[in-house]
């Protein structure tokens, strides 16, 4: 009892500070405050999400260690192309590893406090899942076997953010989000999560659960190195390898367990209890074995606590851009990313419940667009992929997180992680591959979700679903769902127009709507205001209408004339409220101080808005408490 009173002391006494105020926390007197929004509460959350999350440090280092960084292959053994087995060339790896994990702490640390603090957001931010696959296993190869080499890529990724920023700002990156059909949106989520399965369960970054056949393209693997052939398929003893069988169960049993009961930070815990199994030298599921990398890696990984500077991946980008290579990772991370990272963002912020289902855009988001894009350039110069928001921000939203303070939690969980490089680093690929099955078992919810009775949105949506893994990309999946809902769609609407509606498929009432013309345009807001000649177009401006008990509380959007500065109202509510207006800075580029208030009358009939949430009496005296 006295705890609890002593936290709610401190909620309160938050909440009245600058602080409060500045996050919107509730009872902070702002006039968009988050209701149910407390520090302690923002604390549990961010806690929350940073432990659902922080597999990323391990698995991104492992998987984007895979594309062999800045190491060269000069292999000893002429048959050893990519130099699976050389020795100082994995030694090289291992360096690049360590680097990889230093940089995803700092970049993931420098997003979410961005992320907080200037977009007020609950959403955690690291190098996404997917895309760091598809960085290295499509873009650069594996061990440096594709046509970008991993410094041009860095260099793609690199401009790709600075493009990023410009359609940020212009509004273009948002309007995409919210125009893709919706049955795309949902399929990219499923199809994404397909792809993290695949490479959770192949041997490079993963169980080895399935590897290649010459007479079926995949089929079964695990079985140990000594029996594969020198295209890694198994010749014999499949299924026998320990380190499989350690991860499935150790790492993937255990893991989903520990989710059924709704354990904070299952899957950290399931590749902890892989990792310490498998750190012990002389046993045959170790990580360092008896060779000059397994050395290495054993000495780094004694000195447990260390800072780890960017010996290989720090500003490494090769900017000789003649190369057509070059432009062609550009222009691919740039579609890709489009759609991938840009909708992620957009998907956590409508589960966290920002989104208008009006206008289809939420508060913030040219300022959460722009750190987003921001931190793909400065990550691409510590030798990283595209950051993303996390889907695990669920995690932290459903504890109740709802402002920038959860973010900045997420950062400080990051930065502290910097210094436990050594740890983060000898975490082994078999203790992450059933942490990326069931990441990908989370993100296939989305399926669910898709409008399944109608042909014109399921096609499209199973073809992105299942092209994504099968084609080992995430664009190619993208590609096949849009071009083939542009193909299906289109042909009955040209039909349509040519029979004058005559010609109709049977079920078209059943197609879910689409169009380009979404309600607030393509210009975000503080373009469409300096267009018009608004001086102060930085602000944005809104009305706070309060009524009596049992009534509305509502704040609606509103829209100032410079000529006569006259306010535009919108309700369906009948009769009368008291409003009061206040400009301030908020959504595009952050929150500003109120600099104008004053009250007045406005009729409520029929115009507009349809206004339903009703407020007891005790919410109403609490909310005129307040002011």
């Amino acid at each position: 009892m006295i705890f609890n009173n002593v936290i709610e002391n401190l909620n309160l006494r938050i909440a009245r500070s600058f602080i409060g105020r500045h996050f919107r926390l509730e009872g902070s007197g702002h006039p968009r405050e988050r209701a149910g929004s407390k520090f302690s509460i923002e604390i549990r959350a961010g806690l929350a999400t940073f432990f659902a999350m922080a597999y990323i440090i391990a698995v991104n280092s492992s998987i984007v260690s895979d594309s062999g960084g800045t190491c060269i292959c000069d292999p000893v053994d002429p048959t050893d192309t990519i130099c699976a087995v050389d020795p100082s060339y994995l030694e090289c790896v291992s360096v690049v590893k360590r680097d990889i994990v230093t940089a995803t702490c700092a970049i993931a640390c420098i997003a979410c406090v961005c992320m907080g603090f200037l977009a007020n957001l609950p959403l955690g931010i690291a190098p996404g899942m997917g895309l760091n696959a598809y960085f290295t296993y499509q873009v650069v190869g594996y061990h440096g076997s594709g046509n970008v080499s991993y410094r041009q890529a860095l260099a793609a990724v690199f401009v790709e953010g600075l493009l990023f920023v410009a359609l940020s700002i212009l509004g273009i990156r948002q309007w995409l989000a919210r125009a893709i059909p919706a049955s795309i949106k949902l399929a990219a989520g499923a199809g994404i999560g397909l792809y993290l399965t695949i490479i959770g369960l192949a041997p490079s970054a993963g169980l080895g659960v399935i590897g290649a056949d010459s007479a079926t393209i995949v089929g079964l693997g695990g079985c140990p190195a000594e029996y594969q052939d020198e295209n890694g398929v198994c010749l014999s003893h499949k299924l026998q390898s320990p380190t499989m069988w350690i991860g499935i169960f150790l790492g993937g049993v255990v893991t989903a367990i520990l989710l059924m009961y709704k354990v904070k930070g299952a899957i950290l815990i399931g590749i902890g209890i892989v990792s310490i199994t498998s750190w012990p030298r002389n046993s045959v599921i170790t990580q360092f074995p008896h060779t000059d990398a397994g050395d290495s890696n054993f000495d780094f990984f004694k000195k447990v606590v260390t800072f780890h500077k960017l010996e290989k991946t720090a500003a490494v980008q090769d900017w000789d851009f003649s190369s057509g290579h070059l432009w062609l990772a550009l222009i691919t991370f740039l579609y890709v990313d489009i759609m991938d990272t840009t909708g992620t963002l957009y998907s956590m912020a409508k589960f966290a419940g920002f989104v208008d289902p009006r206008t289809q855009d939420f508060e913030g988001s040219a300022t959460a667009y722009l750190v987003d894009a921001s931190c793909i350039s400065i990550g691409s110069l510590m030798g990283l992929p595209p950051v993303t928001a996390f889907i695990e921000s669920g995690a932290g939203i459903s504890e109740g997180g709802k402002t920038g303070i959860t973010a900045i939690v997420i950062g400080f969980g990051f930065f502290i992680s910097i210094f436990f490089a050594p740890i983060f680093a000898s975490i082994p690929t078999w203790a992450t591959g059933s942490t990326l099955v069931i990441v990908g078992s989370m993100m296939i919810k989305s399926a669910a979700f898709i409008n399944w009775d109608y042909p014109g949105d399921a096609i499209p949506a199973f073809l992105t679903i299942a092209l994504m893994p099968f084609t080992y990309s995430i664009a190619y999946g993208l590609i096949a769902g849009i071009c083939s809902y542009i193909l299906l769609n289109g042909f009955t609407w040209i039909v349509g127009v040519i029979s004058g509606g005559r010609i109709q498929p049977p079920e078209l009432d059943k197609k879910e709507h689409w169009t380009w013309k979404l309600e607030g345009g393509i210009l975000p807001p503080w373009v469409q205001r300096l267009t018009k000649g608004d001086t102060r177009f930085w602000r944005t401006e809104y009305v706070e209408s309060t009524y009596g008990p049992g009534q509305t509380v509502v704040e609606l959007p509103t829209t100032r004339d410079s000529a006569d500065n006259s306010i535009e109202l919108t309700s369906q509510k009948k009769g009368t409220a008291t409003a009061r207006t206040s400009e301030i800075g908020v959504g595009e580029v952050g929150e500003g101080r109120m600099s104008q208030s004053n009250d007045f009358t406005a009729p409520m009939a029929g115009m507009g808005m349809q206004m339903d949430n009703e407020v007891t009496g005790e919410q109403y005296r609490d909310t005129q408490a307040r002011r």
